[in-house]
Formats: structure tokens, sequence, C-alpha cells
């Protein structure tokens, strides 16, 4: 990013509740509309809601405003309500990974002045504040908004691999096949959560997985 803009730091409560965690788990407020030339969005399932909720409220940003949308895992696919907001650029991308390309090149053009906003899931909202981070941007920089799935993003401490999406605890690892058990701590420079090995004492010795993040 060409020039770092002042952090923006929305002290608004979100309106999902979640339980009482350790300090390190993010906490989010609600989107308002920032002071800014540029305005970019990036949103996933029912965080198109948070998008069309203050855009709508907000008209006059519409035109120098840049949505990436990808579509929730659980299947919620809000691009119509998007599109008909009649924003400057809406792309939509079929996963994170598709969009980051995108993202990356946004950031890296931008110019004193840019907004950065973001709203779903929390492993969505994590990897657009480490892709700002990474253009030089402080994490404070992108207002978050928690809307829909709460789903995790885990990373396995044992074999390094990443699961998307993880409802279940505790869950086997996608990459290595150990029964994590999924902790409340949250990496931001990995934009994860941690999970556990949860029989390395006692083998075998497996709980049933419950969904905790549904």
């Amino acid at each position: 990013m060409k020039s770092a803009q002042q952090p923006r730091i929305d002290v608004t409560m979100t309106k999902t509740e979640f339980e009482p965690a350790i300090p390190s788990r993010p906490s989010y407020g609600v989107l308002s509309p920032g002071i800014g030339s540029a305005h970019l969005f990036v949103a996933d399932g029912e965080g198109a809601d948070a998008v069309c909720d203050l855009l709508s409220a907000a008209d006059g940003l519409k035109a120098a405003s840049h949505i990436i949308y990808v579509p929730g895992a659980n299947g919620c696919d809000k691009s119509t309500a998007l599109q008909a907001l009649g924003v400057a650029q809406f792309h939509r991308s079929p996963s994170f990974a598709a969009a980051l390309p995108r993202l990356t090149k946004v950031l890296a053009d931008a110019h004193m002045g840019l907004q950065i906003y973001t709203a779903g899931t929390e492993g969505l909202m994590a990897q657009v504040a480490a892709a700002a981070q990474a253009a030089g941007l402080p994490y404070e920089a992108v207002q978050m908004e928690h809307r829909g799935s709460l789903a995790r993003r885990v990373q396995c401490v044992h074999c390094k691999g990443v699961t998307e999406n993880v409802t279940l605890d505790p869950f086997q690892c996608s990459h290595c096949g150990l029964s994590l058990f999924v902790r409340d701590h949250f990496s931001r420079r990995l934009a994860a959560f941690q999970g556990v090995c949860i029989d390395a004492e006692d083998p075998g010795q497996i709980p049933a997985s419950v969904e905790r993040f549904k």
C-alpha cells in the first residue's frame, strides 16, 4: 500500500453473542461509514447483510465502493443483493483463496484514505486483516462485523495444517488425522484458532464430538 491510513477503531459492540473466552479471542463491532476516498468491502455468506445495511444507510459511499464477496460454506449466497446496491465494483469469488490475488492487488494499489470493512465468518475476517497487515496497515484499520456461521478456521499445532469451517469439537485434522481439541486461543499472524491433540496423554481416549460452532 502506498500510504498507510490512520487506524479506525469501532467501539460499537457486535450483534453476535459469543461465549466468554480468553483475551486473545478477537472481538468485533458493527460496520459504520468511514471517512475516506475509497471503500473496500470483503464479505462472505451472511456478511453480505452487514454490507447492505451500511451501504443502504450511506448511499453516498456506493460510487467509491468495491465489494469482494465469497458465498458461505453453508450455501448462503447473497450475490444478487450485493449487486443490486450498484457499487462501483463488485466481484464474486468461489473461495477466499480465489479472491486473495484481487484483494492483494487492491491493497497494493491503494492510496491514503482507503477504508476497509469485512463481515461474515471469523476465518474470512481474520484473513482479510492479515492481508491488510501484509500491505502495511495496522490490524485496527480493518472494521469487522461478525454475521452468520460460528465455524472456525483451525490450525493443528502438530502438523501446522489448517482446516477451514470447523464446527465440531473435537474434530479430526484434515491433514494429519489427529483428533484435536479446539482452543479459544487465536493467532492473528496465522488467522486461525489453535487445535491440540486431545488424546496425547491417553491414546484412543477421545470424547464424542459436539457441534460447538454452528
